[in-house]
């Protein structure tokens, strides 16, 4: 298989894979969680809770006008897209694993971009709390994936050696 089919195929497969998981789980949500509801995983710690998020990362700009909300959560994932592209496009030919992090940021995007379009709103549902005292925004897989792309990302970027190259033990 030729270098640029690996790059294309970590790329391509990390988007799908995360889109794919993204909406499958939030089905399961909207089909059997009504909105609001909770449902404990570890007492003190994490629950399943339905919420709808109509801002960005854990509700960033959320009481924000709709009339500028909407338009700007609808524009910035495709610029964002755009950008992605063009990095993927630099990438070497045989960066896999900053392949797989801008696939896992794009698929993440597309992920959030889809609820937004559907349903005018991004499903959340991962919530992680202390004590019921202190609570960490809820978030989605979609999020998630965003949040590894964009670690994995720096983390090359800030090390000296050149990950997609390192030796893995098989």
């Amino acid at each position: 298989m030729g270098i640029f089919v690996v790059k294309g195929l970590f790329f391509f497969l990390s988007i799908l894979f995360v889109i794919l998981s993204d909406q499958w789980v939030k089905l399961e949500i909207l089909s059997h969680f009504d909105y609001g509801e909770s449902v404990r995983v570890f007492q003190n710690f994490f629950s399943i809770t339905y919420v709808r998020n109509t801002g960005a990362a854990f509700g960033f700009l959320a009481t924000a006008n709709p009339s500028f909300r909407v338009p700007f959560f609808l524009v910035v994932p495709i610029i964002a897209m755009v950008v992605l592209g063009f990095l993927y496009r630099d990438l070497p030919q045989d960066a896999r694993v900053r392949s797989m992090a801008l696939g896992l940021v794009s698929g993440g995007a597309l992920g959030n971009l889809i609820d937004r379009v559907r349903l005018g709103y991004v499903v959340d549902f991962l919530d992680f709390h202390y004590k019921n005292e202190y609570y960490f925004p809820a978030f989605n897989v979609a999020d998630s994936a965003i949040c590894v792309g964009v670690a994995i990302l720096l983390l090359s970027t800030m090390t000296k050696r050149e990950i997609d190259h390192a030796s893995y033990p098989v």
